[in-house]
């Protein structure tokens, strides 16, 4: 049970760990908000990381299939709420201080990185890959296991996006207004890009 705890963590670290779209959100959120809102933005994606391998690790099979025959759908959303989030990011001009950095809630946070990882039908690829490949999801698997390699994989995601989003953290201070309006205008139009690039993957 421990060992598979600890593989957990590994396989959260490694999935969440390639800079993608939530990447990117999350650095800009902790440099443009706080360590708590890009914490909190990467938990939310770490939630979604373990409900997936929940799901993969209990082998429950019509979820995963359920999913993956909306993947057109869920593509589409997911494409779409990336453009919007990157063409807001880019409108957004950064606080003059920390008490007025943004309407966006903490809640927000968490819950748009959640449903945007939810959406990302390459999550439940990856995930169906990985679990078949070490065995998790098969009727011989301990229950005890199952539940501790996905507590690992949450906490592994987890432990990422602490670790990111404190050390970004650590030049929040340094960044002036101007600079911190090219950062949102850079990490809005990457953010746009993977929605036109997610899109784009619909004709294919």
């Amino acid at each position: 049970m421990l060992f598979a705890l600890w593989k957990g963590i590994v396989l959260g670290l490694s999935i969440a760990a390639p800079v993608g779209p939530i990447g990117i959100l999350c650095i800009r959120r902790t440099i443009a908000l706080s360590r708590v809102h890009g914490f909190l933005s990467g938990l939310g994606a770490a939630t979604a990381d373990a409900l997936y391998g929940f799901a993969a690790g209990f082998g429950l099979t019509l979820v995963m299939n359920m999913l993956l025959e909306q993947k057109l759908w869920l593509q589409a959303a997911g494409g779409i709420f990336l453009c919007y989030l990157g063409v807001r990011t880019i409108l957004s001009n950064p606080a003059s201080g920390p008490a007025k950095a943004s309407g966006d809630t903490l809640f927000g946070s968490y819950f748009s990185t959640f449903l945007l990882t939810i959406a990302n039908p390459m999550t439940v690829l990856s995930f169906l890959g990985i679990f078949a490949g070490i065995g998790i999801g098969s009727a011989g698997e301990s229950v005890n296991s199952a539940v501790a390699l996905v507590a690992g994989v949450f906490l592994g995601s987890a432990l990422w996006w602490f670790a990111l989003c404190f050390t970004v953290g650590l030049f929040r201070e340094r960044l002036n207004i101007p600079t911190m309006k090219w950062i949102n205008r850079i990490s809005g139009t990457i953010v746009v890009l993977f929605g036109i690039v997610s899109l784009i993957g619909l004709l294919r």
